[in-house]
Order: structure tokens, then C-alpha cells, then sequence
């Protein structure tokens, strides 16, 4: 028994010292190996760390972001280095926080790789997030300055780049709103004073709206057949129209708005939470929006149809004027309807005018404008003529207003035996069947339904000779050698004789030019298509204006100017080369023969244009009321009449008696 026991105790014995043996061994083998991972980490460069740190900080991230959002990170990385989440967390912009999660509170909870998996990442190219962390260096926080003062300096740019865009649209409304040519600026007109406060208006704006809705509403309810509903908002309607009216400012809204306001806003929720549906909402207002643009198309074209007729009508005061200064001229005894100083109607060393009007009072004004403002009144000479109709009015107002120490001379232009329709060809043309027939034959379409635009050729100055009577002016005054020829819608402002020492420079027709970057140039008022028009002219020549014309008679006589005319006058019997008027045919004759005059001289569009400069008004020696909206007419601009009725004698008893007032 006693050599078993002392076998087994060897083994105990045996495994004791062998444990005493490996255990150093292999403490030191695990120490070698911990160095030689910490030297293969340390001999890991920079810039490699860097960009393993900045996969890691992406790879927490994407439990967060979308991808979209993550190209957008590194996309950014170029300009902002590394990121490290801590540090995105800290920058996060407010419209990128994830929904649901509490940025100022949460804790992101990671896991800290131990050391032997930062070693299996880093053979991957994987970096740890236990490395040191990442901080500029002086270059990248120089290149981050740079880049942000480009930034800067960019955005500085566009700001004024966008501003300097603003102005020049602005600048361009502006000048497209000088060539409006409105017909009739009523109530509603965007020039009023009301308009150009944004912000004066807010309610009124406010019960229109409602207005519109509670309409989208009412027919919606109709539909559905919610009888109560579309009682009670018809009812709405027509307080709050009855509140508003005509009013266009909130100055203007009666008291009780307010509450009108707060019954309609009331009822419109009630609507909406019963009857909402936005594909039906939406139709509605499309089909109100085409029918409120239809009734403005329609409007439009009433106004310009009853500002043709308004231009074509005598007011009542005027043409009581005429009448009972007729009956009075004939009730003179002959040796008291002459006028004096006719000796100087033709001496060409004096200053002569000529008129062509049947307008008592419109010549009246020019007269007087003319003198008031001439240096020398006794040196000028007009020359009225006028139509049998008004011949005796004409006669009698200037026989008791003589222009001063200024010569006057009234004639009729049906005393002029020679303009006769075998020699003048708008004559002959006006007495022909087709031209009757154009103007004159029952039936035809002269409505507001045809529009305006036949009507405007339809004027009845355009069938009398006092308008064609300016291509005749030799004929008429065959010892002048020069004469000034002026519209009777027109007001001289300053003296005028100037003019006839203005070089024509071997022209006829002195004029002030009217055309722009595109318009008032030859193809607007002559048909290009047509060959002799093509042939003959440039369509980009620049027109010019009637109104206030200086003409060389001499000249006009050498180069045969009045045949000229009828060449062309012949040639339009059809109106295949321009429709009626006088400048057409005014442009053609004088192609290549008119001098431009300084603007300053004659400014025009005073009867269409309300964005006539002021200043350029004021400045003008002669102002012209051209267009539908003549000064005498009701349908005038306020703010141009002013310049007009100054000489217009209101006190006069004949002006009195028959109601002409300012």
C-alpha cells in the first residue's frame, strides 16, 4: 500500500512546477504583443487616422440621417474637415433636427471597441473612435478664413446684383407705363392719389376677399343644396356689398365694417367646415377669374368705344356759343363785320399763323395763349378758316375780343372756288360711292359690338376739308414766304418767333419728332405689305408731329408739294396704303423733307398720356392736347386742363349765358 501513495503524490507535484515554468512565459509573450499592436498603431500615418475617424463618425450617423442628408455632410467635408458626431451635434442647424428627438437632452450612448477590434479595423482601414481627437492646423483654419470672406464677398455681390436687377425693372415699368395710352380714366383709374398708398386699403381688400370666397361658397351650397347655409351666406353678400359700395379706402368704409367683417368671417368657417373641398374650391375660382377677365375685356373696349364717341360729340355749352354768336354777327350791319389792319395779311416780314377750326371757343384759346406769351403782338397775323356753319361765330367773337394790336382775318373754306373735287383728290374721293357707302350706309356696323376701332376712322373731321387743308397752304396764302401752322388743341406757352429763324436747311417742314425705340415710326401708321409703300419708304424712319409745323412756302412751291400729295392720295381711293387721316399721307409727302425741331418746342400727348413730365409741360413753348380727351370735353385729364383753361375768359357773357364753366 505504501508504493501506490508515494506514485500518485508525484503528479501534484509535476503540475505545480510546470505552471511555475509558463506562467512568466506567458506574461512576457502577451506583453510582446501588446507593444508590437501599440507600435503598428503609432506607425499608423495622420492623415489615414483622420480619414478612418471621419467613417466612424458617418457610420453613427446614418442610424439618424437619411442619405440625402449624409451626401450633403460629405459633400461638405472639403471645407470642414473630420467630423467627429459630437462635434456635428453641437452645429446641428434647427431645420435639420431629427423630428421626435430632443437635441438639448439626449445622450447618444456608443460602444467603445476594445483594442483588439480597433486592430481588426484598422487592417480593414477602419479608424477608432479612441483616437485622439481632431483639431486644425494652421493652414486649414487659414484656407476655413479664405473661404469664408469668399463666401462673403460672393454674397455681397448677388445682394447687389439682385438690387441693381430691382431697379432696372422698376425703371422699366416706369417707362412702359409713360407709353400708356389710356381711353378714359374714370373712379377706378390706377393714377389716382388712393392708389398709391399699398397699404391705405387693407380692409376694403379684406371685404372684397370674403365677397369672393362667400360667392365660391354660396354656389358650392347651392349645388348641395344646403338651403339655410346659402340663405345665410347670400344674406352675408349683401351686407357686406351694401357696406362697401364704391369705397376704395379705408378712410371711407362706414362704422359698421368692422362687424360685417366678424359676421362674414363667422359664416365663412361655417362653410368651410361643411362644404370644403379643395378640387371644388379651386374650380370655382378659376371659372370666377375668367369671368371677372371677360367683363374687363368687355369693359375695356366700352370705354374705348364711348371715348371715340365723346371725342366725336360739340358739348351743349359750346355749340349754344356758336349759335348765338351766329345770330348776333348777322344781326351786324356789314360795314361793322370787318376786321382792321388788313393790310398786313400779306406782308411776309411779319410773324403769320394759320388755324383751320370750327371750335369758337378751342381757337379762342389759341389766339390768346399766342399773344399773351408773344413779345411783339402787333407783328403777328393769324389766319382762321373755318366752315360755313361757324364762319358767323367765328367772325363775332373775334370782332368783340380783338387779339390786341394783332392782326386777325377769318375766311370759309367754301369760298375757296378753286378746292374743288375736278382738282383736290380727297374731294373727289369723298363724293365717291365706296367713301358714302364707308361712312354713311344704313345698317352698318358702327355699334359697340363692331369696336372702336372702325369708329375712330368714322371722326367726322376726317370728312372735312379743314383737315386737308394744310397740304394746300401756298394756295391759300400765295404771297407768304413762311407760316407757322398750329393745331386748335393746342396752347402756346411761350413766344414763338423763334421758329422763323429756325435754318431748314434746304427743308420744307420744320416738326418735332415723336418716335422712340419702337413705336411712332412709318410701319405704324402705313401698310408695308402693300409694294409702292415697301418701295419707297423705310418703315424704321421716324414720324413726326401735326400740331405745331413751321413751313417753308418757297420751298414747298419748288419742290411740289402739293402734288406730291396727290400722288399719293390718288393712289389710296381704296385706303389700301393707310387708313383716313392726315399724318400718313403728312409722312409720305414730306419723306425726306422735314427738319426736326427741339423737342422743347411742342409736347404732346396731353389728351391720352396721364405720365406727361410736369417739368417738360412747364418748360414747353407749345402744349398739345392730342388724343380723345380734348381739354373743353368732360372726359378731360383734371391734371392738364389747368394749362388751357388760363385763357379761357369765363367771365365773358356769352361764355355766362351759356353755362361754360370752369
Amino acid at each position: 500500500m505504501a508504493p501506490r501513495r508515494g506514485k500518485g503524490s508525484r503528479f501534484p507535484v509535476l503540475a505545480f512546477v510546470l505552471l511555475c515554468f509558463l506562467a512568466p512565459v506567458v506574461f512576457f509573450l502577451a506583453r510582446g504583443l501588446y507593444a508590437a499592436d501599440q507600435d503598428y498603431i503609432s506607425a499608423v500615418p495622420s492623415k489615414q487616422v483622420s480619414k478612418w475617424r471621419e467613417w466612424q463618425a458617418l457610420q453613427d450617423l446614418k442610424s439618424l440621417f437619411s442619405e440625402e442628408v449624409l451626401d450633403v455632410i460629405v459633400s461638405s467635408t472639403n471645407d470642414m474637415g473630420p467630423f467627429s458626431l459630437d462635434n456635428f451635434r453641437k452645429n446641428l442647424s434647427a431645420s435639420w433636427r431629427v423630428v421626435g428627438l430632443e437635441t438639448s437632452n439626449t445622450k447618444f450612448e456608443l460602444n467603445q471597441p476594445t483594442i483588439r477590434q480597433e486592430k481588426a479595423k484598422m487592417k480593414e482601414g477602419r479608424s477608432s473612435d479612441g483616437l485622439a481627437e481632431w483639431t486644425d492646423s494652421p493652414a486649414q483654419q487659414t484656407r476655413r478664413h479664405l473661404i469664408e470672406k469668399r463666401r462673403e464677398k460672393r454674397a455681397a455681390e448677388l445682394v447687389k446684383l439682385d438690387n441693381e436687377v430691382t431697379v432696372k425693372l422698376e425703371n422699366a415699368a416706369i417707362e412702359r407705363s409713360k407709353s400708356v395710352e389710356s381711353a378714359v380714366l374714370g373712379k377706378y383709374s390706377i393714377w389716382r392719389k388712393e392708389i398709391e398708398n399699398e397699404n391705405g386699403d387693407s380692409t376694403v381688400r379684406l371685404m372684397r376677399d370674403q365677397i369672393i370666397m362667400a360667392r365660391v361658397y354660396l354656389s358650392i351650397a347651392k349645388m348641395k343644396n344646403k338651403v339655410e347655409l346659402y340663405q345665410e351666406l347670400n344674406s352675408r353678400i349683401k351686407d357686406s356689398q351694401h357696406a362697401l359700395g364704391d369705397t376704395i379706402s379705408d378712410a371711407d368704409l362706414q362704422h359698421s365694417a368692422h362687424e360685417k367683417i366678424k359676421a362674414m368671417g363667422q359664416v365663412l368657417s361655417k362653410a368651410r367646415e361643411l362644404l370644403y373641398d379643395c378640387k371644388l374650391v379651386t374650380g370655382k375660382l378659376r371659372a370666377m377669374l375668367q369671368t371677372a377677365d371677360e367683363q374687363v375685356r368687355s369693359l375695356k373696349k366700352q370705354s374705348t368705344f364711348l371715348s371715340q364717341l365723346a371725342a366725336k360729340t360739340i358739348p351743349n355749352g359750346i355749340h349754344c356759343l356758336s349759335m348765338r354768336l351766329t345770330i348776333d354777327y348777322f344781326l351786324l350791319p356789314p360795314e361793322k363785320r370787318k376786321f382792321p389792319r388788313s393790310e398786313n395779311l400779306e406782308n411776309p416780314s411779319l410773324y403769320h399763323y394759320a388755324l383751320f377750326s370750327d371750335n369758337v371757343l378751342a381757337a379762342s384759346v389759341v389766339v390768346n395763349s399766342t399773344i399773351t406769351n408773344a413779345k411783339d403782338p402787333w407783328k403777328h397775323v393769324f389766319h382762321l378758316v373755318t366752315d360755313k356753319l361757324n364762319f358767323g361765330a367765328m367772325n363775332m367773337w373775334f370782332l368783340l375780343n380783338p387779339p390786341g394790336k394783332a392782326t386777325i382775318h377769318v375766311e370759309n373754306v367754301d369760298d375757296f372756288k378753286w378746292l374743288n373735287s375736278s382738282y383736290c383728290p380727297v374731294l373727289r374721293q369723298l363724293e365717291s360711292a365706296t367713301m358714302k357707302e364707308y361712312y354713311f350706309k344704313a345698317g352698318h356696323p358702327n355699334s359697340l359690338s363692331s369696336g372702336a376701332s372702325n369708329l375712330k376712322y368714322r371722326n367726322p373731321k376726317y370728312l372735312s376739308m379743314l383737315n386737308h387743308l394744310r397740304f394746300y397752304l401756298p394756295q391759300v396764302y400765295p404771297k407768304l414766304d413762311k407760316i407757322l401752322f398750329l393745331d386748335d388743341d393746342i396752347v402756346v406757352q411761350k413766344d414763338l418767333t423763334g421758329l422763323w429763324a429756325v435754318d431748314l436747311n434746304g427743308k420744307v417742314n420744320g416738326a418735332v419728332e415723336t418716335c422712340g425705340e419702337s413705336f411712332h415710326r412709318f410701319d405704324k401708321y402705313l401698310n408695308f405689305s402693300n409694294p409702292h409703300i415697301a418701295r419707297n419708304f423705310d418703315p424704321n424712319s421716324c414720324g413726326w408731329a401735326y400740331g405745331m409745323n413751321i413751313f417753308d412756302l418757297k420751298e414747298w412751291k419748288r419742290k411740289d408739294i402739293t402734288g406730291i400729295y396727290h400722288k399719293w392720295q390718288n393712289m389710296n381711293e381704296d385706303r389700301v396704303l393707310w387708313k383716313l387721316g392726315t399724318l400718313p399721307p403728312g409722312l409720305m409727302t414730306f419723306y425726306g423733307l422735314t427738319h426736326p425741331l427741339d423737342k422743347s418746342w411742342h409736347v404732346l400727348g396731353l389728351g391720352y398720356n396721364p405720365s406727361v413730365d410736369r417739368s417738360e409741360i412747364e418748360n414747353a413753348a407749345v402744349v398739345h392736347y392730342n388724343g380723345n380727351m380734348k381739354p373743353w370735353l368732360e372726359i378731360a385729364m383734371t391734371k392738364y386742363r389747368s394749362f388751357w383753361t388760363k385763357y379761357v375768359k369765363y367771365n365773358h357773357p356769352y361764355l355766362r349765358n351759356c353755362k361754360l364753366n370752369e
